[in-house]
């Protein structure tokens, strides 16, 4: 049976604010002895594994000193030989386990992690092997040239692979990359949290992520990727922490999360400029649904900026956000190319936003000077139904191109109710099209009020919606 993993966002928020400090979030970790899972554990995954192995069966020591990198790609060497054998997952027991950056080589493999273990990333660079830069971007996205610190998990031409646990945490320990970072120290592109490229049917669900030194989850060039009951934590003044960035990804689904972050909550992209206008691949067929964010200087979803693969058929459902910059934030330039198009958001709660409705077309950063003015994005069928905000600054920006009008907006029973302290220009609209129905306060002249619109949303399923989860344990068939 399909097994769905939900949360009350008013049960944690109080928690979460407790450690937004502008440091490091601070995690402890219970106490229990290492190495070990006396009973066994259930979890949820795409597909069980007949073989099983403890990550302590090859040497590692979770004493939060001791580095594992040689374990854990021991381990996952050893276990690659049952890929056609049932699978086999790797279980991380209890303790605080230091790694540097290691490869998920196998197919048909899950990583578990107990609800006690930790894994710490190590703050050396040389445990980050350097990886070339992903064809869709042409350079680092730190603004680097060739080549990038590889990610702490890291997986390429995989197929059925999960990343799981009883919510054990990975913590990135980031902070020494981001001093780095606004310090200029750094040739080439931090280190993501977990990265998974050109891979198929992939699960990464029920964990704790906290401190990533950039991105957390990045599955990129991948189909059916299930993206469930994550807890994703930064400083909100840290720089370029993503929560979850499915890039040039093909029926995507990310539910019952909750994300903090210095940047964007989730942000899908598909390329830059002209490399991605030639990699050609967009994100397409994507589902996001019962999400909570806090991100006091960016946006709770943002389309782009990187979008020269093309972003088409997402569809956001059942969204809180509080204390968050922008609620859906499209962001493109001349220079990207390709399109943003049939966006679908319904039933958004807003508490405490700077703005409610989003669309910027000046996010001119660009990889080099090799782009095209001429290529410019095409916005068009933007549906946005059924929305509550309450202490909003400014209810919506929304800004075009000239001669590249943003087209088939659509905004309907929307009640924004303003701050103490609200801008006087509630709707700034400039190179847009639409409508709007029973919006308060009243739109722009550039989105007319309509009677008795209702916004589209689709009827239809995606196939990510109906992928069943099975219930599996640590302790299947050695």
């Amino acid at each position: 049976m399909e097994r769905s993993i939900g949360f009350r966002a008013s049960d944690v928020i109080q928690t979460i604010l407790a450690v937004l400090v502008l440091g490091t979030v601070s995690l402890r970790v219970i106490e229990c002895k290492q190495g070990s899972v006396p009973d066994a554990l259930h979890y949820s995954a795409i597909n069980c594994r007949k073989h099983s192995a403890l990550l302590t069966d090859f040497g590692a020591v979770g004493d939060g000193k001791t580095l594992n990198t040689k374990a854990f790609k021991a381990a996952i060497d050893s276990l690659s030989k049952y890929a056609s054998d049932g699978g086999a997952q790797l279980i991380v027991p209890p303790g605080k386990w230091l790694t540097g950056s290691f490869n998920l080589t196998s197919s048909h493999f899950t990583l578990f992690l107990h609800k006690d273990a930790v894994i710490l990333a190590s703050q050396d660079e040389a445990e980050f092997p350097l990886v070339s830069t992903l064809p869709s971007y042409g350079i680092g996205r730190d603004g680097n040239g060739d080549g990038r610190f590889s990610s702490l998990i890291f997986g390429t031409n995989l197929t059925d692979v999960v990343i799981t646990g009883n919510n054990g945490t990975i913590d990135g320990q980031g902070k020494i990359w981001w001093d780095k970072f606004h310090q200029g120290q750094l040739n080439f592109t931090r280190p993501y949290m977990i990265e998974i490229l050109y891979s198929d049917n992939i699960q990464i669900s029920n964990l704790t992520l906290i401190n990533s030194p950039s991105w957390f989850v990045h599955p990129t060039y991948s189909s059916n990727v299930l993206i469930q009951g994550m807890t994703i934590l930064a400083p909100v003044d840290s720089p370029n922490t993503d929560g979850i960035d499915p890039d040039s990804c093909t029926n995507t689904r990310i539910e019952d999360c909750f994300v903090v972050s210095g940047d964007d909550c989730i942000a899908v992209k598909s390329g830059w400029d002209q490399y991605g206008i030639k990699f050609g691949m967009p994100t397409k067929h994507l589902i996001i649904r019962r999400f909570t964010c806090i991100s006091p200087d960016s946006a709770t979803i943002a389309l782009g900026s990187e979008m020269s693969g093309g972003i088409q058929d997402v569809r956001i459902e059942d969204i809180t956000a509080i204390n968050t910059q922008s609620g859906i934030r499209i962001k493109t330039a001349i220079g990207r190319g390709a399109y943003v198009k049939d966006i679908y958001a319904r039933r958004m709660t807003f508490t405490t936003m700077k703005y409610v409705f989003y669309i910027s077309s000046a996010y001119n950063q660009h990889p080099d000077t090799g782009f095209d003015p001429k290529a410019l994005p095409e916005v068009k069928g933007i549906n946005y139904k059924d929305v509550v905000a309450t202490n909003v600054t400014y209810t919506a920006r929304l800004d075009g191109i000239p001669n590249d009008h943003f087209t088939g907006i659509c905004i309907s029973n929307a009640t924004i109710s303003l701050s103490e302290m609200p801008k006087e220009l509630q709707w700034n609209c400039s190179n847009i099209a639409g409508v709007t129905s029973n919006v308060t306060p009243k739109s722009c002249n550039l989105l007319p009020e309509k009677e008795k619109v209702d916004c589209a949303f689709p009827e239809d399923r995606l196939p990510i919606e109906d992928v069943h989860l099975k219930t599996c344990s640590t302790t299947e068939t050695a």
